[in-house]
């Protein structure tokens, strides 16, 4: 019955406060790195998934390659500004057309089929 009292002792001189302390200080550091590496793997994943998807053909007007024509009129709506305020700076917009020239620019690489090289005699 001698160790309950030194227990008991520890409990009051507040021995358990700089335990629960410590213990949520791991915790945490615990949590933390924890999410890092989630996130971390999320990264990882992200990157392999875009290093994957072929290059994609983008005018300087930021529109895809097919939004143009041969001619290489734009085909797509952007807004354009109809009124300025006192600082020069648009308030009023309205659905206008892409005044952007074609893409001039190197062509994607189309699919290319090669035979298999084998000697056959």
């Amino acid at each position: 019955m001698d160790w309950f009292w030194w227990v008991f002792i520890f409990f009051m001189a507040g021995g358990f406060a700089k335990v629960a302390d410590t213990a949520r200080t791991a915790l945490r550091t615990r949590h933390e790195r924890k999410m890092q590496r989630l996130e971390s793997a999320r990264q990882v994943r992200e990157e392999l998934a875009a290093a994957q998807k072929p290059p994609e053909p983008v005018c300087g007007c930021t529109h895809h390659l097919a939004k143009h024509d041969k001619k290489g009129k734009c085909h797509e709506l952007v807004e354009v500004a109809v009124a300025w305020d006192a600082d020069r700076k648009p308030v009023q917009f309205e659905a206008g057309q892409c005044t952007c020239q074609q893409y001039i620019g190197p062509q994607p690489l189309s699919q290319i089929y090669a035979e298999d090289l084998t000697d056959l005699a």
